[in-house]
């Protein structure tokens, strides 16, 4: 970098500098630490004060909590759309994506036809690249490239996919039934299998989508349910099933007797017990792959294909009680535990933790109670309908809470990553490079050990290394120094020279408002003290000046909030 390079950047910071870092780390001290531990217990988050700013044009709040950010000229489309007001459009563009199988998404279907293992069936995966895994020094390669190339195409998706919604409830699916593929080898060659599965349920039925996550070898592996059997019980699975994938955490009421539940003599406990998730292990015993690689003659009756596979003789056979439900002895194959999972999605404390989940995720940090009643109504009222998630979302995207709550959730570095890519169309080259870039700035996709998932509020995330970080990514995107994204926002200018026509242009482009501090700030440096409206004529002068206002607002704590 030359000295006067680092000048320029100097003086975008100077100028900046204060309205960027304190407004970036808003909620770090104590309200940020409150947020991040709400993650950790459900049901206790301290209320979060909002923010207190205007809420700017519907269009920008959709396209950045439902999208990956906006691309040039997506605001002029959603603004297009048919409708008298902003809320009718929202309606349409919403309807739109909730059809993603009708969207036209051939740019990012291009960008992901090098990646050959995406849409691999289960069986034919885990053949070619587990049983088949060359040994030596490929074998690693083979056996992880469905699972590096699923975490490609979600960076790519989120960047170059039309079906954008789709995007982040497979993102939503994927934190809220975690699996990390690094734990288990054998969990790599069929993450793409599992992938594959939570995004064919995105807008579907819960239930539906909680049967095929509880029989995904992927999920058998990761929580240990492919070897809980009647002699030897693991309850890690029946754990999670409870704590993270339905009731949650806040509905757990400790060490008692099942009967002493409340609601328990009706069949319908408030909440569940320790007793629960043991008597719930008993029935998913025996649920694990078919597996049997070395051919054991005590595993007979079991091949090594790959799939789910009920294996009787390791299921303990005998009555049960979970969550008030009577299961009777000696059920049909795999009833037991398809009871469970029955009696843990059709629960209210499913209902409401979900929606909890879901209302954070899309409008704020501290769900408003009253979205989250809303949403768990409509949970409940279409637990059966094969669109149930279609029609919640409806409901929560649809509501006042979600227009007026800007300012109450921000980026996390994956979003940060994708939205600066869309919001500068960069040329980008596709390989691994980018997922390491990604865990450099703290979100390797689908890389969160834990079964909990990435967390999803502010404070978890507010760290003085990651926003430099981000602030360095952004840094070189808008510069044009790294050959991974090459962007050229210069061409992109449009033949501007006017300070003032190019921080509106591209304040409407990145942000698609004008923040009048944010706008006040931009000027100066674009205009570095002289007249705003007069033309840049040297045109080294205005190259470095656009490349820097660019730099300025992917830098800004207004391009971190949705």
């Amino acid at each position: 970098m030359t000295f006067k390079q680092t000048f320029k950047r100097r003086a975008v910071l100077k100028t900046g500098g204060a309205l960027l870092l304190s407004t970036t780390l808003e909620g770090s001290g104590a309200v940020g630490m409150a947020q991040a531990q709400a993650v950790q217990r459900p049901g206790k988050a301290t209320p979060v004060a909002a923010v207190g700013m205007a809420a700017p044009p519907l269009e920008v709040v959709a396209l950045t909590r439902l999208a990956y950010g906006p691309r040039p000229g997506d605001f002029a489309a959603f603004r297009a759309l048919e409708g008298g007001n902003s809320g009718d459009k929202l309606r349409v563009w919403l309807e739109r994506q909730l059809q993603s199988a009708k969207i036209e998404d051939s740019n990012c279907d291009a960008k992901l036809f090098s990646l050959s293992t995406l849409k691999k069936p289960l069986l034919q995966a885990w053949k070619e690249h587990y049983l088949e895994a060359p040994e030596g020094d490929k074998k690693w390669e083979v056996i992880s490239q469905p699972t590096v190339e699923t975490r490609l195409a979600s960076l790519l998706r989120q960047t170059y996919s039309e079906r954008q919604l789709l995007e982040r409830m497979v993102e939503f699916w994927h934190d809220h039934f975690n699996v990390d593929p690094g734990r288990d080898e054998r969990i790599l060659p069929m993450y793409a299998a599992y992938s594959n599965t939570l995004r064919k349920a995105a807008f579907g039925n819960f239930g539906t989508l909680l049967k095929s996550v509880a029989q995904h070898p992927a999920m058998l592996y990761y929580l240990d349910n492919a070897s809980s059997n009647r002699g030897g019980p693991n309850e890690n699975y029946s754990r999670e099933l409870f704590e993270l994938h339905t009731l949650g955490a806040e509905n757990y009421l400790g060490v008692k007797r099942q009967r002493d539940v409340p609601g328990f003599a009706e069949g319908q406990p408030i909440g569940y017990v320790d007793d629960d998730v043991y008597e719930a292990t008993r029935a998913f015993t025996g649920w694990r792959v078919n597996d049997n690689l070395d051919n054991n003659d005590w595993q007979q009756g079991v091949g090594k294909d790959g799939s789910f596979l009920f294996y009787t003789s390791w299921h303990d056979r005998f009555q049960k009680t979970v969550l008030g439900r009577y299961l009777p002895p000696d059920a049909a194959p795999a009833q037991d535990g398809l009871d469970v999972l029955e009696t843990l999605s059709n629960h209210p404390g499913t209902a409401r933790y979900l929606s909890r989940k879901l209302v954070r995720r899309f409008v704020a940090d501290d769900p408003p109670q009253d979205l989250v009643d809303a949403v768990a109504k409509t949970w409940l009222e279409h637990r059966k309908s094969p669109d149930q998630i279609a029609r919640v979302l409806r409901v929560l995207i649809l509501s006042p809470q979600f227009a007026q709550t800007w300012g109450r959730k921000n980026k996390r570095p994956l979003e940060t990553f994708a939205s600066a890519l869309r919001a500068t169309q960069p040329e980008l080259k596709v390989s691994q490079d980018l997922l390491w870039h990604t865990e450099w700035m703290g979100q390797l996709p689908y890389g969160w050990p834990p079964p909990n998932g990435f967390p999803d509020v502010g404070g978890a995330w507010r760290s003085s290394t990651r926003i430099l970080r981000g602030w360095q990514y952004v840094t070189g995107l808008a510069q044009g120094w790294d050959e991974r994204w090459k962007t050229d926002v210069v061409g992109q200018n449009g033949g501007r020279k006017r300070p003032s026509e190019i921080a509106d242009f591209w304040l409407e482009r990145i942000l698609g408002h004008r923040p009048e501090k944010l706008r006040a700030a931009l000027l100066e440096v674009l205009a570095e003290g002289a007249d705003p409206n007069a033309e840049l004529t040297d045109a080294d002068t205005l190259k470095g000046r656009v490349k820097n206002a660019v730099n300025f607002l992917l830098m800004s704590p207004e391009f971190l909030r949705k």
